[in-house]
């Protein structure tokens, strides 16, 4: 499991971390957010920073309903001055977030911390 932890940071830093279109307290944001839905307690999104309201309502689908996004959403957001480069970073923020969150409430279940 150790490994693992290893690769899952990893994963974290390139996604949130390194330099993109987006700005990292962003993807931070919106990895925090999805991470909450997704069941990971602790850690407030507060401290993170807020996702911009023009990406809020994205966002929510893509964590509650990532299968209902449309090319409509993302012509939105197009519309909205965002590029396909950071529609993407948000996108992966947000897929990463919900599946962290997912992860960490499991690993907690095993553990018998639920």
């Amino acid at each position: 499991m150790e490994r693992h932890r290893e690769w899952v940071e990893r994963l974290r830093q390139a996604v949130l971390g390194n330099r993109g279109t987006t700005a990292p307290a962003v993807r931070q944001a919106v990895e925090q957010r999805a991470a909450e839905i997704g069941g990971r307690t602790g850690g407030g999104a507060g401290e993170i920073g807020r996702i911009p309201s023009d990406l809020a309502d994205y966002v929510e689908k893509v964590i509650r309903h990532a299968y209902q996004v449309t090319d409509e959403d993302v012509a939105r957001l197009k519309q909205a001055g965002y590029s396909e480069d950071a529609i993407f970073e948000v996108t992966i923020a947000a897929a990463l977030g919900a599946g962290m969150g997912r992860l960490e409430r499991g690993l907690a279940a095993l553990e018998g911390d639920s």
